[in-house]
């Protein structure tokens, strides 16, 4: 048939030049119309843990621990970042308060500037704070990035994986940390900001470990005891009506790293513990069978056309291999269930084509 048809199309062409382009035109269109949707393939790098990224005017913004520094990379389409160039903006004075173990950025667009927030420490990890840059340039890899401090609480206490979002027209800060100057224990703190940079009243514990799937953490380093209970990584989304704070849970060195979630109704104090619901059991889990272990440590994005919702984590594509450079970005759409709350699924193999997000070029 398909030899027939070009035969058609060929003898109208010799014939009539215009109406028998027109003809092929009109005969080929079923094919074109057939073609494969533009797919990729996990991962997006060779390596890159806690990514992050920020969808504005037309392009995303994506970082993710270095540790050494905080670098940046710009593009259209966040499925095809490996052909974007990434760009160190901001490298940490050579010793002090900030100059190492550099977690963990998120960049943020509030109030019309860029704001960095990212943890460092002094050379331990005891030392691990939170910290706060600022940029008025509309381009968040031009300008000059300018240091607006440590971002604490007023306890001063060990803290990492800041998260800020705004509810309601208030700014809100999540992050994780400990009781008190002891380790053994990660937790989910919240607080208010006045503006960017500085927290208004106390910290809120609003989750701590408490089920099995979040304490796996057995440790041997002399600088921490020898058991970890994790809560860490908070990310918040909304819908319909609901928040949910999606985290990571046990030692990101084991294979049992996950995502749990809390749901807190919109209309609800978020500053109160009860506020906030745990699922009992995670909602984002290592899948052994398609080669993914440890997916942790997301955020989320919406595909250009603002149609889909993506997730973006980390994982591993080998049991064992623990919190080092071989976790590697990954990203994949989900959905929603009946009761509002997010569907995530079950962690795609890499190497597996995807469809691209909805609306890339």
């Amino acid at each position: 048939m398909a030899a027939h048809l070009a035969g058609v199309c060929a003898a109208w062409r010799r014939r009539l030049p215009v109406a028998g382009l027109v003809l092929c035109l009109f005969i080929a269109a079923p094919g074109l119309a057939q073609a494969p949707a533009p797919t990729f393939v996990n991962p997006l790098l060779p390596s890159g843990a806690d990514p992050w990224s920020i969808y504005h005017e037309g392009y995303y913004y994506y970082t993710h621990t270095t540790g050494h520094n905080i670098t940046l990379w710009k593009t259209r389409s966040l499925s095809q970042l490996s052909q974007a160039a990434g760009q160190v903006v901001w490298t940490p004075p050579a010793e002090g308060p900030n100059a190492h173990g550099i977690w963990a950025p998120e960049l943020h667009r509030i109030q019309g500037k860029w704001y960095l927030y990212y943890s460092a420490d002094a050379g331990s990890n005891r030392t691990h704070r939170l910290w706060v840059l600022e940029n008025s340039s509309p381009d968040p890899l031009q300008g000059t990035w300018v240091s607006k401090g440590q971002l604490s609480d007023g306890s001063n206490t060990w803290a990492i994986d800041g998260s800020v979002f705004e509810h309601r027209n208030r700014l809100y800060l999540v992050w994780s940390g400990w009781e008190g100057d002891v380790n053994g224990r990660q937790s989910i703190y919240l607080a208010r900001l006045k503006n960017p940079w500085q927290v208004k009243g106390r910290r809120r514990l609003i989750s701590t470990p408490q089920y099995a799937w979040e304490k796996d953490g057995d440790l041997h380093d002399p600088e921490n005891p020898p058991h970890v209970d994790v809560n860490e990584g908070p990310q918040l989304l909304q819908h319909g009506g609901k928040l949910f704070l999606v985290y990571s849970a046990s030692g990101c060195w084991t294979d049992s790293y996950a995502l749990g979630m809390l749901t807190a109704r919109a209309g609800r104090n978020l500053r109160r513990p009860r506020s906030w619901v745990k699922s009992r059991e995670p909602v984002f889990r290592q899948n052994a069978t398609a080669g993914v272990f440890a997916p942790g440590h997301n955020s989320f994005f919406k595909s250009p056309d603002g149609t889909q919702d993506w997730i973006l984590y980390h994982a591993n594509s080998q049991p064992g291999q623990g919190c080092g450079s071989q976790r590697s970005p990954r990203m994949q759409p989900f959905s929603w269930n009946p009761d509002g709350s997010p569907n995530f699924g079950s962690p795609q193999p890499a190497g597996r084509a995807l469809p691209r997000p909805s609306g890339e070029h």
